[in-house]
């Protein structure tokens, strides 16, 4: 039987890239977004415009959208990024760390909630986060709203993971990497066809026994 895979954030970057490896393996692919773009047009998958994922009036649309489809693999892909310092705490900087903070950490949380009923035993989460959210790895400072709204998913990711495993569904939470991407200003170490792939191999190592694990995209575990 043919799989099904929702990737959110699919317009562009990894989650465009994650869906073009996921229609080559031979998931059925739901592309969700704010609005679509002529490269996520041009796959030929299905897309899904307007899916805000910090907004619950949105994702309860895209639960009405879905009804009863089953969904075998739900990647929260979507996120933003902006570099504060802290001297640059001021009022436009405070608006986007809760900003960051409502897409990036309750985002996932969100949107996975809103489409658990579409989710069953066996089912697999994926939360792509940053090992910028790491405590233990941060050597460099700054990146404040960044650096807090991914830590905070990475709690939120941990507890879904207990909460989720009793239902027979695993999750990850998953570092793309340095990818060269429009967030990065096309800065990195590797492509969005290597991070993608490695994405999907964790995916695929993802089980009840290892669910709750911060991954690397080279399948290296990350600390918290």
């Amino acid at each position: 039987m043919t799989k099904t895979a929702l990737v959110t954030g699919s317009n562009r970057g990894i989650g465009l890239e994650l869906c073009t490896q996921l229609k080559q393996r031979g998931f059925d692919v739901i592309a969700t977004c704010r609005k679509t773009t002529p490269a996520l047009e041009a796959l030929g998958v299905e897309v899904i415009e307007n899916v805000e994922v910090s907004d619950l009036k949105s994702l309860n649309a895209l639960a009405l959208i879905l009804a009863d489809r089953h969904v075998d693999w739900l990647i929260n892909n979507a996120g933003i990024a902006d570099g504060i310092a802290m001297d640059d705490l001021d009022d436009d900087a405070i608006e986007s760390c809760k900003r960051m903070f409502a897409v990036n950490s309750l985002g996932p949380l969100l949107t996975t909630q809103a489409l658990v009923n579409n989710l069953g035993k066996g089912s697999k989460v994926g939360i792509i986060t940053s090992r910028m959210g790491s405590v233990a790895d941060n050597d460099s400072g700054g990146s404040y709203g960044y650096r807090m709204s991914k830590s905070a998913v990475n709690a939120a990711g941990k507890s879904l993971s207990i909460d989720l495993k009793p239902r027979g569904i695993a999750v990850a939470i998953l570092h793309p990497g340095y990818v060269r991407t429009d967030m990065t200003s096309h800065n990195g170490l590797i492509d969005t066809d290597e991070s993608a792939s490695g994405l999907l191999a964790r995916m695929d190592e993802l089980n009840l026994d290892n669910t709750g694990s911060f991954w690397h995209t080279n399948g290296d575990l990350l600390p918290w």
